[in-house]
């Protein structure tokens, strides 16, 4: 679809400048029992074209849900989102599983791989229902997988599984793509090799990219950091000199 053209009727086009996404007055009630517990209060929020954001927070103060909000895995309380033109929050089911197939990536801490499928048959899972897909070996390639192909996921180390499950997001060519934890899982050297591959994905594919991590160090290489406490974006920061993965300590 051209834009999520094909949202909910109701949804009415905005302006977004540059933006790729608008999150307005965003919160998120869970009703518990009798308790209830506030996610997200009250979010405002730009995501530009291009950028690579990390959402920098504890456990808990509410990143994930914002991002899966963002990506149309759930839906707020109260606000809006708007995609490119269309508000992604008066988008019916139908729509919002268009728009996730068509637009958006993700990678989560665990890679979620099909142990009985290789490499290229994860990533083709993806090509062979995405609308205008990249070949499903060049994605392996642009993650230095090119020569692992044929190799299950038992036979991956930690590292090149979620380099195959960054390879299945990517392959779509997805608008934005949305990692949380991507290291989570990951030692040190192994988790710099992850990142330096989404950053690269960022600057060679210029896709609009949010990493949710709780590392401080890791926000270094962002072109802005969001932080996020208690559901409330605390603060955002640009990163006027950014560093390259390979610089990270942490």
């Amino acid at each position: 679809m051209d834009a999520a053209s094909n949202m909910a009727d109701g949804g009415k086009a905005v302006s977004t400048r540059d933006a790729v996404f608008e999150v307005r007055g965003v919160s998120k009630v869970y009703h518990m029992g009798e308790v209830d517990v506030h996610a997200l209060r009250d979010i405002d929020l730009d995501l530009y074209k291009g950028e690579l954001a990390v959402l920098l927070g504890a456990s808990g103060s509410g990143k994930s849900t914002l991002l899966n909000i963002i990506g149309g895995l759930d839906t707020p309380t109260a606000g809006t989102v708007t995609f490119l033109d269309h508000i992604l929050t008066d988008a019916n089911d139908a729509a919002l599983t268009e728009y996730r197939r068509d637009h958006v990536g993700f990678v989560f801490q665990f890679y979620n791989l099909i142990p009985s499928l290789t490499a290229l048959e994860n990533v083709q899972l993806i090509t062979e229902i995405a609308a205008d897909p990249m070949d499903a070996a060049d994605a392996l390639g642009l993650v230095d997988l090119g020569d692992r192909l044929d190799h299950f996921p038992a036979q991956l180390s930690g590292g090149e599984q979620q380099r195959v499950a960054i390879a299945r997001a990517v392959a779509k060519q997805p608008d934005v793509l949305l990692c949380d934890e991507p290291t989570g899982a990951l030692d040190f050297k192994t988790g710099k090799i992850v990142l330096e591959v989404i950053e690269r994905v960022n600057r060679e594919l210029g896709t609009t990219t949010a990493v949710i991590t709780h590392n401080a160090s890791i926000a270094r290489m962002a072109d802005r950091v969001i932080h996020i406490g208690s559901g409330k974006i605390v603060s955002i920061e640009e990163n006027i000199s950014k560093a390259r993965p390979e610089e990270l300590s942490w």
